[in-house]
C-alpha cells in the first residue's frame, strides 16, 4: 500500500523524522500505487501460503454475530480476503490503536500515529469460527515473522496483530500464538502481537471493498489477489466466489 506524507508542520514533525520515515516506506498515492518495490524478492516470499494445524484452543461464541480485529499490513488485502470467507457477514477496513482525531490515512500512514491499519470483521460463529479466521489470516493473509512490515510495506502500522473483542478470542489467540511458535512453521520467530482493544475507527470510504472496486489496480494484481487464489486453493470449505460488501 502506499503512503502519503503531509505538511511536515503536522505534529512537528523534524526533518530527521522525515527522512527515516521517507527511506522506511514506499510513497505514492493509492492510485498510482504500482506492483513494484526495493523490496519485491523479500515479498514475493511472504506471498506463499503457509498452510498451518487449526488452533487447539478456540473461542466458545455462541449466537449469529461476532466481532474480531486484525492488522495484517494493507488492510486491501485483508479485508479482500474475508470477505470472500463463508460466515464472515461484513468485512470493514480501518485504524486501530490510537485516537479518533488522528485516524486519517494521511497521518497513518505517514508514521504519525500509534494506529495500525486493521480489517473489523463481523462473523456468524456458527458458520465460521474465531480460530478458523485465524488459521486463515496466518496461512494466507499475514506473515508473523515480519516486524512491523508485510509484502512490499514498511512501517509501524502495517505490523500484524490480533486485536480480540472478547475474553474468549483474547484466550484463543494468546494460545494460538503459543502453538504456533512451538510448531515453528515459520524459518523466523513469530513477532505478530495481541493487542487490547481500544477503539476502531473506519478508514475512508475510497478504502472500503477497495479489491472488489480496482481489481485491475496494480498493487492489488502483485500482492492481494494471490492472497485470494490461496484461500480457494487451500480452504475450499471456507472459499466462496461473490464476496460480501
Amino acid at each position: 500500500m502506499s503512503t502519503i506524507f503531509p505538511k511536515l508542520a503536522i505534529a512537528g514533525a523534524s526533518l530527521a523524522t522525515f527522512g527515516v520515515l521517507w527511506g522506511g516506506m514506499n510513497a505514492s498515492s493509492p492510485n498510482e500505487q504500482n506492483s513494484s518495490s526495493l523490496f519485491v524478492s523479500e515479498a514475493h516470499a511472504a506471498e506463499k501460503a503457509t498452510i498451518i494445524p487449526a488452533p487447539r484452543v478456540n473461542a466458545a461464541e455462541k449466537g449469529k454475530r461476532s466481532v474480531a480485529i486484525f492488522a495484517g499490513g494493507c488492510f486491501w488485502g485483508v479485508e479482500g480476503v474475508f470477505e470472500h470467507t463463508k460466515g464472515v457477514i461484513s468485512a470493514v477496513s480501518g485504524y486501530h490503536g490510537g485516537t479518533k482525531r488522528s485516524a486519517n490515512y494521511k497521518l497513518v500512514s505517514a508514521g504519525l500515529t500509534n494506529h495500525a491499519e486493521v480489517v473489523r470483521v463481523v462473523y456468524d460463529p456458527s458458520v465460521v469460527s474465531y480460530g478458523q479466521l485465524m488459521q486463515v489470516f496466518f496461512s494466507v493473509v499475514a506473515d508473523p515473522t515480519m516486524l512491523n512490515a508485510q509484502g512490499p510495506d514498511r512501517g509501524k502500522h502495517y505490523r500484524s496483530a490480533l486485536i480480540p473483542t472478547n475474553k474468549a478470542q483474547a484466550k484463543a489467540a494468546r494460545a494460538y500464538l503459543t502453538q504456533l511458535g512451538k510448531g515453528r512453521y515459520w524459518k523466523k520467530p513469530i513477532v505478530t502481537k495481541v493487542e487490547a482493544y481500544k477503539a476502531f475507527h473506519p478508514a475512508e470510504t475510497y478504502h472500503q471493498d477497495f479489491m472488489q472496486k480496482n481489481p485491475r489496480q496494480g498493487y492489488i494484481v502483485r500482492w492481494d489477489k494471490p492472497k485470494i487464489a490461496n484461500l480457494k486453493r487451500h480452504f475450499p470449505k471456507q472459499y466462496r466466489t461473490k464476496p460480501v460488501s
